[in-house]
């Protein structure tokens, strides 16, 4: 039996896969914080679930709808989880194919925080910008 945080994230993940975003509602905890790394124009924090709607509406429209992830592994225990993936998508004539880990803390059944760390930073910046 999965531990009920990795439960949480799958429904997540493929409520995400969906851009079924009103289901995200109910496992993202309304002041959540989303840090995204680099230097690229989708770095930074998003505060709140609609900065981290608006990161997400960003991505697909840079990356013409192309942006998805392939899930290899959901970790979980009381406060955290890991997903291990890799980002996949097109734009400009390049593309993404990069290995990364997402690391969420949750809290009360609801997603409070996450980090996101591309196994090639510099790709990532590169194909974002």
């Amino acid at each position: 039996m999965a531990h009920p945080n990795e439960e949480l994230t799958r429904r997540g993940l493929d409520a995400f896969s969906k851009g079924d975003l009103s289901a995200l509602d109910d496992l993202f905890d309304e002041n959540i914080v989303w840090h995204v790394g680099g230097r690229s124009p989708l770095s930074g924090d998003y505060r709140g679930r609609q900065e981290v709607y608006g990161f997400f509406g960003k991505t697909m429209e840079l990356s013409g709808g192309s942006f998805r992830l392939d899930v290899h592994d959901v970790l979980a225990n009381d406060d955290h989880v890991v997903v291990l993936s890799t980002a996949h998508a097109e734009r400009g004539g390049k593309t993404l194919d990069n290995n990364g880990i997402q690391v969420l803390h949750v809290a009360d059944g609801k997603v409070v925080e996450s980090w996101l760390h591309p196994a090639d930073q510099y790709e990532t910046d590169d194909f974002w910008s």
